[in-house]
């Protein structure tokens, strides 16, 4: 067996997986609200005659909880999640996805909804409906909206358990293994008005890391060919002779 080739090739996979989603991340540095992926590799072992041989494993993809820069608005339907929590969004299937973009937007009917199209829930998971002529609302920390003097809803804030295995879905939002709880203590966490949440992406960071893995990539590449060049060799050399 010729470990060498498929330890390179192993190493090509991960190094594939891994650029794209670098890539990916540097794509959306300007998305508002835009969560970053980061991957995980772990070695995998197997026995040959010469002993134990370790393989890349397949990697864990994992999206960034981490807070992004905050950017003034002055939109009265724009708003920043401060802490670890997330915006309440119906999904396309009726289920409870989760955002950190806060540009909301209202239709013709009062329906809150994200600018991607998909309605915002409040805490209980039920559509926010305001009152179009009632002027522009004002929303609290707590995501409370008022119109004039009366409160006409509340933003649905979410916690997500940190164990929770979050997945992209939707636009730009993401479904949680485990379903979020609506927020009770908004000491720690809460919601800006007028400002948004750019995305969680260092740019520096992800550039030199893209180039650490173009040149990782080559270098794995070069190790592939010169395992196929030497298992060729051999083949020739050792084969029947004509």
């Amino acid at each position: 067996m010729q470990s060498s080739l498929y330890v390179a090739l192993s190493s090509q996979i991960a190094l594939e997986k891994r650029l794209t989603t670098t890539a990916n991340n540097v794509a959306n540095m300007a998305t508002v609200g835009f969560r970053a992926e980061e991957v995980s590799f772990s070695e995998l072992l197997a026995r040959s005659n010469r002993g134990e041989v370790a393989f890349v494993g397949p990697g864990k993809t994992t999206i960034s909880r981490a807070a992004g820069p905050t950017t003034k608005t002055d939109s009265a339907l724009d708003v920043a999640v401060q802490g670890d929590a997330w915006l309440g969004v119906k999904g396309p299937k009726g289920d409870t996805l989760y955002t950190r973009d806060g540009r909301l937007t209202m239709d013709a009917n009062g329906q809150l909804r994200t600018v991607g199209g998909m309605p915002v829930v409040d805490p209980g998971g039920g559509p926010l409906l305001l009152d179009p002529q009632a002027g522009p609302p004002v929303i609290g920390r707590d995501g409370s909206i008022h119109q004039g003097v009366n409160q006409v809803g509340a933003l649905g804030v979410f916690s997500i358990d940190p164990k929770a295995t979050l997945t992209r879905s939707g636009e730009n939002a993401v479904a949680a293994s485990l379903p979020g709880r609506p927020v009770q203590d908004f000491t720690r966490i809460g919601l800006v008005q007028g400002y948004v949440e750019g995305a969680n992406v260092n740019p520096v960071m992800e550039m030199t890391r893209l180039i650490a893995i173009q040149r990782a990539f080559e270098s794995a590449a070069t190790m592939t060919s010169e395992a196929d060049t030497t298992l060729t060799g051999a083949v020739k050399t050792l084969g029947p002779q004509g």
